[in-house]
């Protein structure tokens, strides 16, 4: 068994070892599930692919009117977390008569359907983010902050919050929703 300082965190490895420590004494503590459910407690019905359609419908034609056409967004039960695939966007064209028809989809990793509000749209933000950057650079997240200035604590608490669902499901605890 490994000792708790050594215990990995493989969603947090580029942040400091001072944070990472901070996090294994959370919990070890027991205290990052109710950390998490003080910020993040509220649920959402965003539970089937139409609804969530609907979500980055309204959030792509909020923020990025000019954007070519979102043709699916699903949940993934396929995407996998520790390969860091948390949502994808896949652009596929094909030649349809003299045509070149393309097609967008986005792919959101099921876990989302129990995750807290935020952390879906934050999701959501950063694969809409992608139709018009497809690198994640300067431009990239100035796109995610102006759909959702709270992106970077976003992504962060999203990391504890995956974090503590792993610890949670290697303890065979229920973690929050």
């Amino acid at each position: 068994m490994m000792p708790p300082s050594a215990t990995p965190l493989p969603y947090l490895e580029g942040y400091s070892p001072a944070v990472q420590a901070r996090v294994r004494e959370l919990l070890a503590q027991g205290q990052l599930g109710p950390y998490l459910s003080s910020r993040y407690g509220e649920a959402h019905e965003v539970r089937n692919d139409k609804t969530l359609f609907q979500a980055a419908v309204a959030l792509k034609d909020r923020f990025m009117r000019n954007t070519a056409p979102l043709n699916k967004v699903v949940y993934d039960s396929k995407l996998q977390l520790l390969s860091h695939a948390l949502g994808t966007l896949t652009s596929a064209s094909r030649v349809q008569g003299s045509r070149l028809k393309a097609s967008r989809e986005i792919r959101v990793a099921s876990v989302f359907r129990d995750a807290p509000a935020p952390f879906l749209k934050m999701i959501l933000v950063h694969e809409l983010a992608h139709l018009k950057e497809r690198e994640h650079n300067k431009a990239f997240y100035q796109l995610c902050i102006h759909m959702e200035p709270d992106y970077f604590q976003l992504e962060f608490d999203l990391r504890l919050y995956l974090t503590h669902r792993e610890a949670c499901a290697a303890a065979e605890v229920v973690p929050i929703r």
